[in-house]
């Protein structure tokens, strides 16, 4: 081996001129690796956040604007209160035959009598037709046209508490009240004017579906 071989070259390199060869360090390849790992999940999990970011903004906003719209239609389906009493017709405006279906003598005049002071219209007063005396089993019942049934039906029953409905094939307005075998008395005028207030108040509207 020369002289000019350097330690450890095994007499691989010989030194033939006035040139040594060049001496590199060998490059760390795990330390690379890891950094480039490293770059690479850091960049992962930046993108992630992000993501889940723009996601809670998004869900947010769909969040608030779903709110909105049933909140509109809520109130529009809610009709007020002072709409559906403007709906209902007044005791004035409702004209009442009082029948008496029942044994006892004078019974329509004295109930016609109670619903003029409150209000009523009173028509006709007298027996009940034939085919209805001595057959209503309850307290009484209204019988009128088929749109009386949703309108001043309800408005006349807060009278008489338990009167049946049922519409006949009348073309007038005016409704028959026929005192049925049950029948005691009508409501006291406290009892049917909250009857009247509880009526003219909205129900609980079914949550919208928009």
């Amino acid at each position: 081996m020369s002289m000019l071989t350097p330690p450890g070259m095994g007499g691989k390199y010989r030194i033939t001129g006035d040139k040594y060869p060049r001496m590199r360090r060998p490059r760390n390849r795990r330390r690379t690796i890891l950094v480039v790992v490293s770059s690479l999940v850091a960049l992962g999990l930046a993108g992630w956040g992000t993501l889940q970011l723009i996601d809670v903004f998004t869900g947010g906003a769909k969040e608030i604007s779903a709110a909105g719209r049933v909140k509109r239609c809520d109130t529009a389906a809610a009709p007020s209160a002072s709409a559906r009493a403007a709906a209902l017709p007044k005791p004035r405006a409702i004209k009442v035959n009082v029948y008496n279906a029942t044994k006892r003598s004078g019974l329509a005049k004295e109930t016609a009598d109670e619903l003029k002071k409150r209000g009523f219209t009173v028509g006709k007063v007298g027996n009940a037709p034939p085919e209805y005396d001595k057959k209503v089993k309850g307290a009484g019942m209204l019988l009128g046209a088929p749109k009386a049934v949703s309108g001043v039906m309800p408005v006349l029953g807060t009278q008489l508490k338990g009167a049946a409905r049922k519409a006949d094939a009348r073309k007038g307005a005016d409704v028959d009240l026929i005192l049925g075998s049950g029948f005691k008395s009508l409501a006291t005028k406290k009892d049917a004017d909250k009857a009247l207030a509880a009526l003219a108040r909205p129900a609980p509207a079914p949550s919208a579906k928009c």
